[in-house]
């Protein structure tokens, strides 16, 4: 009897602390945090309503839609059902990015977007194949991006290849074009599209090429798929793996991502959109957290999920037991797993201990 009791104040003392530390955090303002990264964001699926407009100038389009009706046009609606109605959002904003100048401004404005959010490092990814609808090369296209990061040593473009059944040239080229680019703005390459329909084992042939080049890569895997995708992805040679949040589901995949220190590129609200899962409350984040997987927060596409960076971690931090340690670690992942210099990471991870100065980091 007198150890059951014990126990239980030991239990008492053990949630006290918990909810200790989960004021630590609230203590944080993370509205007003400078060091912030996100590590994935498509930039199609991150055109605001007024990058819109400004992109069909560029393009000599006029819209005579309401923002009411942009916005239904742009970011997916509370009911939508899966991945694949996920990405019938990305149809409009890629008509308004077939321009070189549309595809430099747009880069200029998500970045500015981003820098006043807070946001101090981020790789934009997009897929060079998808803007040659009016004549533009994917070097060309490429170039245009580029000109948009303004030599920025804080913004970076990942290529993404494309799930597919008939382009493999073209992603041959994304890759060939990465090698050219690769250190002048370019830091990586990554696989995108319906994961479902075209499975990760599919491609493991083209990215034997960007190995063989040297290019680093990530992989989307684990966000329409399972466990194999993610394996998959991993076998291909992948550093870190886009979503990747179906590995909760796998205590095998969980110990493998975690011995091997592999990150999973989190998109939280992304994965509740495409119905991952049905409520945060169910999202395993704190699973992975708890079992030693290197876990970075993202948002994915800002404006198809109507999100950022800090709405995502607020999300989490009113949902979980996330406190001041956590937080830190969390963005300290992200910084580590930046596919930069090493000098540019310590420059983040200094940053990011300046701002959270007195939060103890383990």
């Amino acid at each position: 009897m007198k150890k059951a009791r014990a126990a239980l104040t030991r239990h008492q003392i053990d949630m006290r602390k918990m909810y200790a530390e989960k004021r630590i955090i609230m203590n944080i303002n993370i509205d007003k945090l400078h060091c912030l990264i996100d590590l994935h964001v498509h930039l199609d699926g991150s055109v605001s309503i007024p990058m819109a407009k400004r992109l069909a100038l560029i393009n000599g389009i006029e819209l005579n839609e309401s923002e009411e009706d942009l916005k239904e046009r742009l970011q997916v609606s509370k009911d939508c059902r899966d991945l694949n109605e996920y990405l019938e959002k990305f149809e409009f904003p890629l008509t308004l990015l077939q321009k070189a100048e549309a595809i430099t401004e747009c880069v200029r404005m998500l970045i500015a977007g981003q820098d006043s959010q807070g946001i101090m490092y981020s790789e934009i990814r997009f897929a060079p194949q998808l803007h040659m609808q009016k004549g533009l090369t994917q070097e060309e296209v490429v170039q245009a991006a580029i000109k948009g990061l303004g030599n920025s040593d804080y913004h970076k473009l990942i290529l993404c290849c494309m799930r597919g059944s008939d382009n493999e040239e073209l992603n041959k080229e994304t890759i060939r074009i990465a090698h050219t680019y690769l250190g002048r703005g370019v830091v990586a390459l990554d696989l995108a599209g319906a994961e479902k329909l075209y499975p990760t084992k599919q491609f493991v042939g083209i990215f034997k090429e960007a190995l063989a080049y040297n290019i680093p890569f990530t992989i989307h895997a684990g966000e329409a798929d399972g466990e194999e995708s993610i394996k998959t992805a991993i076998y291909m040679g992948a550093e870190r793996i886009g979503h990747g949040i179906r590995a909760a589901w796998s205590e095998d995949m969980i110990k493998e991502l975690a011995d091997k220190n592999i990150p999973l590129e989190l998109c939280p609200t992304s994965n509740l959109n495409t119905k991952v899962v049905d409520n945060i409350a169910d999202y395993p984040i704190m699973k992975l957290i708890n079992n030693g997987v290197k876990v970075t927060i993202n948002t994915d596409n800002m404006m198809v999920s109507g999100t950022s960076i800090k709405n995502e971690l607020k999300l989490l931090v009113q949902t979980f037991p996330i406190n001041g340690i956590i937080l830190k670690n969390l963005l300290i992942n992200s910084a580590e797993a930046a596919f930069a210099k090493d000098s540019i990471k310590e420059q983040l991870k200094r940053k990011i201990y300046e701002e959270l100065d007195g939060v103890t980091y383990e």
